[in-house]
């Protein structure tokens, strides 16, 4: 089964928002095929559906400042930012032709980036009791999603360009004392963002194709269901 991609560029969450509620409604109609949203997004803070609001470490007023936005979100977790120098990968698949499986779903993203790091020969891992994609001691990769009627929205953002780090220390990042790092901290050099994006996907259907002929998905590491968090 092929993947549509829709790649929106650079723009405020709200927009995505609103964009992947279309394309949510859109697969649980059988109008379109699992799909996957990818974007950047202009600085933002955002509350899943457990957040603490105590884990933004600064004030409004300091936020606004800075033109950071903060903004409650449909997944589930903590506090967490996005800013232009990540990459947000909203995957929006009816899992009853999938896997119907979430705890599995989640392993699956991890292995996306996990297998996107190994094209730059840095060894991604999975921390065990956690959800992400860490880099040694520091996270790289952050996943969050929602599902409804067996069908998944939110997804994944992976930390790119160097740039954007310094606003992590804004918050606790997911509710923890995590240091977090990016593609370019790692590779020690510049990177085209694009050229990023376009291997990112490749990886992505690469896995997915991979799922489809029923080959393992790395190492499971089981967590309970209370532990996933679920829209209703």
């Amino acid at each position: 089964m092929e993947i549509e991609i829709f790649d929106l560029g650079l723009l405020d969450f709200g927009q995505a928002q609103g964009f992947q509620r279309q394309i949510f409604q859109a697969v649980r109609t059988g109008q379109l095929n699992n799909s996957l949203v990818v974007c950047r997004y202009s600085p933002v803070i955002t509350l899943g559906r457990s957040a603490h609001r105590e884990n933004i470490l600064v004030s409004d007023q300091e936020l606004k400042l800075r033109g950071i936005q903060v903004c409650e979100a449909e997944r589930g977790g903590d506090v967490t930012y996005h800013g232009p120098g990540q990459l947000i990968v909203y995957p929006i698949f009816d899992l009853k032709h999938f896997r119907k499986d979430i705890n599995f779903f989640l392993r699956y993203l991890e292995q996306v980036a996990i297998d996107f790091l190994a094209d730059f020969a840095i060894i991604g891992e999975r921390a065990p009791g956690f959800t992400g994609v860490w880099v040694g001691n520091k996270k790289i990769a952050s996943i969050g999603i929602a599902v409804r009627n067996w069908i998944t929205f939110h997804g994944l953002s992976i930390n790119i360009e160097r740039g954007d780090l310094d606003n992590f220390h804004l918050i606790k990042p997911c509710g923890m004392d995590i240091e977090m790092t990016c593609l370019e901290t790692e590779l020690g050099r510049k990177i085209e963002f694009n050229a990023v994006k376009s291997n990112f996907i490749r990886q992505f259907r690469d896995v997915f194709d991979s799922q489809a002929k029923g080959v393992p998905i790395g190492d499971s590491l089981p967590i309970g269901l209370k532990d996933v968090p679920i829209a209703h």
